[in-house]
């Protein structure tokens, strides 16, 4: 996911990290300095969907102006990344599955 709290801001006019703080503490929801800073220009690692609620009243959008989806960055098991992204939504074979013996050696062919 990408996180586009400051587009999103700036299309609403707030253009500093302080005055978006100041309008969410007017709702209810007081943030840290530090944690303010990180929204406002990083990715958050969690946050409560009560806040995303607070945010987007504050902001007057929704939650897919805020969380926008990345399903390239997605990893198939058994893929290199090139082919994660070509194949993304494309139906792949699994990988065949090799028998091994308890202490891992491959079996004997037949």
């Amino acid at each position: 996911m990408k996180w586009n709290l400051r587009l999103t801001a700036a299309n609403k006019g707030i253009w500093k990290a302080s005055e978006l703080q100041r309008s969410l503490a007017e709702h209810g929801l007081v943030i840290s300095a530090g944690k303010m800073s990180g929204l406002w220009s990083g990715q958050p690692v969690s946050l409560k969907l009560e806040n995303l609620d607070v945010i987007c009243v504050v902001l007057g959008c929704e939650i897919g102006d805020l969380l926008i989806p990345e399903p390239q960055k997605v990893s198939r098991p058994g893929q290199d990344n090139e082919t994660e992204r070509i194949a993304v939504g494309a139906a792949t074979t699994p990988p065949p599955v090799v028998p091994k013996r308890r202490d891992g050696r491959s079996l004997p062919p037949e």
